[in-house]
């Protein structure tokens, strides 16, 4: 549960930041969210989760049909997220440009929306496992 108390914790520091017009670090820290609550999911069922890619750690994960099938819902979420993990944190991520120049409201508000929809699904599948 400490994973994803921790992806709640890091989209809320999301919006924080996007309302303190820090788009791009608003940006990453809605991929952690995202990122920490697949982690927590896998912790739930007893499984070692590797990487930081939410596109590959949604292709790993090992789960029912059912599971599986409502994981792959949240597909482009977890690509657009993972755009966010490195280009947003380092002056060379990206040609010519810095992150604060490279990344706008527009951004963070969709990587903000994807977070959510990412730990509200994940939130139904731990609370389906302490039933």
């Amino acid at each position: 549960m400490r994973w994803f108390i921790t992806a709640q914790d890091d989209l809320q520091s999301s919006e924080i930041l996007h309302a303190n017009l820090k788009f791009a670090q608003s940006c990453f820290y809605a991929q952690q969210a995202g990122e920490k609550a697949l982690k927590a999911l896998y912790f739930s069922r007893d499984i070692e989760p590797w990487g930081h890619s939410l596109l590959k750690l949604s292709k790993e994960f090992v789960g029912s049909s059912e599971d599986m099938g409502q994981m792959k819902q949240f597909e482009k979420d977890f690509r657009d997220l993972d755009r966010y993990y490195i280009p947003t944190r380092y002056p060379d991520g990206l040609p010519g440009t810095t992150p604060a120049e490279a990344y706008g409201s527009d951004d963070s508000e969709s990587a903000i929306t994807s977070g959510k929809s990412i730990l509200l699904f994940v939130q139904s599948k731990l609370d389906a496992t302490k039933k």
